[in-house]
C-alpha cells in the first residue's frame, strides 16, 4: 500500500494517500455521471424520434434506473462499511457494460427497460454515495475538503458530457453514441477503481459515539431514532423539490416569457451557483452550527424556488434567482454528504447513508412526473414552484428535529 493511516483518525489516510484517492474518485465521478446520467438528457429526444416510443415511456426507463439505484444502494453501503469501496465500485463499473449495451442495442421497449435496470445497479456502486463513504472514512478530519473537491469536479460532468453526447449523436446516432461513451467508461473507471482504491480499509465496529447524543449507538438504533427519521423525511422532501425544479426550470422560464435558448442558458448558469456554493462550504461549515446549517439550506431552497415563481418576468431577475437556487443546491449536496458524520460520526457511514439516501433517490426518480403533474393540476409551472417551495419549507422545519440530543460532557468520548 502506498499510504499510512494517521494516528488520530482510525482508517484515515495520510496527505499523499488522500490526494491520490481524491484524484481517482474525482476522475471516475465525472466520467460515471457523464455517461450513466447526463448523456441521457442529451440523447433522450433522439431515442424518442428514432424508436417511436413515447416520451413518458423513455423517461420512465430512466426513472426506473434511479429506483433500482436506491434499492441496490442499501446493500452497497453495508458492503463498503465491511470491505471498502474497491471491489464493489469496480464491479459496478463492469456492470455498466451489459447495461449500456442493452440500452444502445434495445430492439424493443422491454429490452430498453432491462438495460436501464442494470444501469441503475451500476449507478448504485459508482456515483456519489459510495464515493462519499470512501472519502468520509479515508478523509478523517479532512473529509470536508476532500468531499468539496470531489463534488466540484463531478459538477462538471454535465458541462462536458451533455455536449459530447450531443455531438456524437449528430455524427453517429444515439445508439453508437452510447457505445462510444461506454468504451470510455470501461477504459477509465474500472481500472481506476481497482488499482486506485487499493488503500487499507479499517472495518467499522458498527457502534458510534454520538457527537450530539448521550450514549454510544448501533447503526440500527440510529435509524430508529427520531433525529434520523426527521432527517430522512427532510432530505427526501428537499430532493423532491430540488430535482422537480431543476427538471422543470426551462418550461417554467419559457412560461414566464423567456426564450427557450435563454432559459437553457439560465439553467446552465445555475451550475455556476452550485460551484460557488461548494467552494464556500468549508468556511460556511466552520462559521455555523449544525442546527443553523441544516435549517438554513432548506430555507434557502424554499425562498429561491418561491422567488422564481414570483420574480418579475425579466431575464436579469430570473437568471439571478436561478443562480441563487444553484448556490443553495451546491451547498445542499455537501450538507447531505456530511449529514451522518455531523451527527453520529463516520462509523457505519455506508449503511446509514444508504438508508438516508434511498428515499431521496425515489423522490428524484419521481420528480420529473411530480413537477409536470403539479403544473398541469395547478394551471402553471409558477404555481407548481410555489407548492414545491412550501415542500422545501416543511423540510427546513423538520431539520430542527434532525439533531440528536446534546451530549453529556461527563461521558467519555
Amino acid at each position: 500500500m502506498t499510504s499510512t493511516q494517521t494516528a488520530t483518525q482510525p482508517g484515515a489516510l495520510d496527505d499523499a494517500g488522500l490526494r491520490r484517492v481524491v484524484v481517482v474518485l474525482s476522475t471516475v465521478q465525472i466520467v460515471s455521471w457523464g455517461c450513466l446520467y447526463y448523456a441521457f438528457a442529451a440523447l433522450q429526444s433522439s431515442v424518442i424520434a428514432e424508436t417511436g416510443w413515447s416520451g413518458v415511456a423513455v423517461t420512465g426507463a430512466f426513472s426506473l434506473a434511479q429506483v433500482v439505484s436506491a434499492v441496490a444502494g442499501l446493500w452497497v453501503g453495508r458492503h463498503i462499511d465491511a470491505h471498502g469501496p474497491r471491489a464493489v465500485m469496480t464491479f459496478a463499473s463492469l456492470l455498466a457494460v451489459p447495461g449500456l449495451l442493452g440500452v444502445a442495442l434495445a430492439p424493443t421497449l422491454p429490452w430498453f427497460y432491462a438495460g436501464w435496470v442494470l444501469v441503475g445497479a451500476a449507478m448504485a456502486g459508482t456515483l456519489y454515495p459510495p464515493a462519499f463513504a470512501a472519502l468520509t472514512r479515508w478523509g478523517g478530519s479532512r473529509r470536508i475538503g476532500a468531499l468539496t473537491t470531489l463534488t466540484l469536479v463531478a459538477g462538471l460532468a454535465s458541462t462536458v458530457f451533455a455536449p459530447l453526447a450531443s455531438v456524437l449523436d449528430d455524427l453517429v446516432g444515439w445508439r453508437l453514441a452510447y457505445m462510444l461513451l461506454l468504451g470510455g467508461l470501461v477504459v477509465i473507471t474500472a481500472p481506476l477503481h481497482w488499482w486506485g482504491l487499493n488503500e487499507p480499509w479499517e472495518q467499522s465496529s458498527g457502534t458510534r459515539r454520538e457527537p450530539y447524543g448521550s450514549t454510544a449507538q448501533t447503526a440500527g438504533a440510529v435509524t430508529r431514532s427520531r433525529a434520523f427519521r426527521c432527517l430522512m423525511v427532510a432530505n427526501t422532501l428537499t430532493a423532491l423539490a430540488v430535482f422537480a425544479v431543476v427538471i422543470n426550470l426551462v418550461p417554467m422560464l419559457v412560461e414566464q416569457g423567456m426564450s427557450r435558448d435563454r432559459a437553457a442558458m439560465a439553467l446552465g448558469l445555475g451550475g455556476l451557483g452550485q460551484v460557488a456554493g461548494r467552494l464556500g462550504y468549508a468556511r460556511f461549515a466552520r462559521s455555523t452550527t449544525l442546527v443553523v446549517r441544516a435549517v438554513l439550506v432548506g430555507a434557502c431552497v424554499a425562498v429561491a424556488t418561491a422567488a422564481l415563481a414570483l420574480a418579475p418576468a425579466t431575464d436579469g431577475w430570473l437568471v439571478t434567482v436561478g443562480m441563487l437556487l444553484g448556490l443553495a443546491r451546491g451547498i445542499y449536496t455537501l450538507v447531505q454528504a456530511t449529514a451522518i458524520t455531523d451527527r453520529w460520526s463516520s462509523a457505519s457511514y455506508g449503511k446509514l447513508n444508504g438508508v438516508l439516501t434511498a428515499p431521496a433517490l425515489f423522490a428524484a426518480a419521481a420528480a420529473p412526473f411530480v413537477g409536470a403533474g403539479l403544473a398541469d393540476l395547478l394551471g402553471s409551472h409558477a404555481h407548481a414552484f410555489l407548492l414545491l417551495a412550501g415542500t422545501s419549507a416543511v423540510a427546513a422545519v423538520l431539520m430542527l428535529w434532525s439533531i440528536p440530543a446534546p451530549a453529556d460532557p461527563s461521558l467519555p468520548a
